[in-house]
């Protein structure tokens, strides 16, 4: 996640992409290209993959629906509706209620940017296929479903306290983005 008001990018969704560069080639070479797309502009966008020493291919959708048609980005208007519908429910999610999670507030600030922003931009997956000149959607997921994308936690999972989380969002998230360790 990468808005078009951020500053940065979404601290939680760049640990999620440290770990494409390793694997992008491997699908690359099963005919799979692996391509992140965020509404910020093209130029902030490749300004923080510099910052990050990222390499897969990033895309701006800033000019397009794309994020919108598949329920990753909203607008003020929807959001101050309670129309938002993300991760195949209408409303009701943690990122909607009056009170948001401190781990929300916190990461909407490690962003760069206000709550209610931050809010309208979501986390999301989709693929593709092109066949025969037509471009099908083949799967999306969201919310709790790209865990399964984020290195970190497949390799915690497995560890003698697993993910060890008790107690650690009080104070905020306990990841950094991978240059901000040294800084806490």
């Amino acid at each position: 996640m990468f808005g078009p008001d951020y500053t940065a990018g979404c601290a939680t969704c760049s640990t999620i992409a440290d770990g494409f560069d390793g694997f992008a080639v491997h699908l690359a070479n099963h005919d799979v290209t692996l391509s992140a797309v965020s509404r910020a502009p093209l130029a902030k966008l490749q300004a923080y993959k510099r910052r990050m020493g990222w390499t897969f291919p990033w895309a701006s959708s800033l000019s397009s629906d794309f994020n919108f048609d598949f329920n990753v980005s909203f607008s003020e208007e929807q959001q101050r509706e309670g129309g938002i519908e993300y991760n195949y429910e209408r409303a009701g999610h943690a990122m909607d209620a009056a009170e948001l999670p401190e781990i929300v507030v916190q990461n909407a600030a490690m962003a760069g940017t206000d709550v209610a922003t931050y809010t309208r931009e979501r986390p999301g997956m989709s693929a593709f296929v092109l066949e025969d000149g037509v471009v099908y959607h083949t799967y999306s997921t969201y919310a709790r479903g790209l865990d399964g994308l984020w290195g970190m936690y497949q390799w915690l999972d497995r560890a003698p306290k697993g993910r060890n989380e008790t107690g650690l969002y009080e104070t905020g998230p306990w990841w950094r983005r991978h240059d901000e360790y040294d800084k806490r």
